[in-house]
């Protein structure tokens, strides 16, 4: 076969994808299609990896990061969340069109069309991959074991199998800090492991709150999350048990010796913050939203403070 026939042979590929997972595109400007896939790219979780990405770099680089090496890491995690989460939105969009929340999210895959938000996310994927062949063959590795696990195992086995999906689930969200780490120096430390482990403790706890958010959502849906699985008590049990396991993963970096003294009296702080955040609103008043906030605003003060702990204090 040609190069012709192969390209129109995988045109058709994506298209049949695109046909069977999404809808036909509803003509839309250049705009409305470019605000359409920045919602399909889901920012704020690519934030959060970019920020986990970056606090994975300076670990490792113990400060400021070479700036090439920083840029490549950097927008290559950016390309690669960005097209796992347009993979995640079209194998998702049977399951989003029964979940209230998710209405805006199907309405931009109607205005880019399955086929249209395939290519775009293979592109971005290939992208990213290529980007980190400029750096080493693990941070590659790392961020295929990244897509692949949230964009095909998380997404289509995992989530729709198990009301413990979330728990391996929260894998692929805590690569990030692996892959900057082995950008930086093509290894992974001791300070790369515990961020790890700290994002991937914090991860289901974090989805749990949303699920009670949104429980009726699941439920139409045909998810077995854990809320509907097991009930609402059941898993305000687990996220508080979830969250007491944060404290000493958290203390392993300075009683380590990744972080400062300083950087343990902060971590405590935060800690009991979110802790009694969850104890409020998720467990005595039930209002998850709340909850659900302060899981964002705990992690992302806690990266900031190890970053700031590698790049300021030291």
């Amino acid at each position: 076969m040609d190069t012709r026939g192969r390209i129109t042979r995988r045109r058709s590929v994506i298209e049949a994808v695109g046909r069977k997972y999404g809808a036909e595109a509803v003509p839309a400007s250049d705009v409305g299609a470019a605000f359409a896939l920045i919602r399909l790219a889901k920012p704020g979780i690519v934030a959060a990896v970019l920020l986990a990405g970056y606090a994975g770099i300076v670990t490792a680089a113990r400060g400021l990061p070479e700036a090439r090496t920083a840029v490549l890491c950097l927008a290559a995690l950016l390309l690669s969340a960005a097209g796992s989460a347009m993979l995640n939105g079209l194998l998702d969009a049977p399951l989003d069109r029964s979940m209230a929340r998710l209405r805006a999210r199907v309405s931009a895959l109607d205005a880019i069309g399955g086929a249209r938000l395939l290519l775009t996310a293979l592109t971005c994927i290939g992208a990213a991959l290529f980007l980190a062949l400029l750096l080493n063959r693990l941070v590659v590795l790392l961020i295929l074991c990244a897509v692949i696990f949230y964009a095909l195992a998380y997404t289509l086995v995992l989530k729709r199998r198990s009301p413990w999906g979330a728990v391996p689930g929260g894998i692929p969200g805590a690569l990030p800090v692996l892959i900057g780490q082995a950008a930086v120096t093509g290894s992974i430390d001791m300070a790369g492991m515990t961020l790890f482990t700290i994002i991937f403790l914090w991860q289901p706890p974090h989805f749990w709150v949303l699920a009670l958010r949104h429980e009726d959502d699941y439920r139409a849906a045909g998810l077995p999350v854990l809320p509907v699985a097991c009930g609402e008590g059941y898993t305000r049990v687990l996220i508080l048990l979830y969250v007491t396991a944060l404290l000493p993963a958290t203390l392993a970096l300075p009683l380590t010796g990744c972080c400062s003294p300083r950087f343990a009296v902060l971590a405590v702080a935060l800690w009991l913050w979110f802790l009694a955040a969850c104890c409020r609103h998720a467990v005595r008043a039930k209002q998850y939203e709340r909850a659900f906030k302060a899981s964002v605003i705990y992690l992302t003060l806690l990266l900031a403070a190890v970053i700031i702990d590698f790049t300021l204090v030291r």
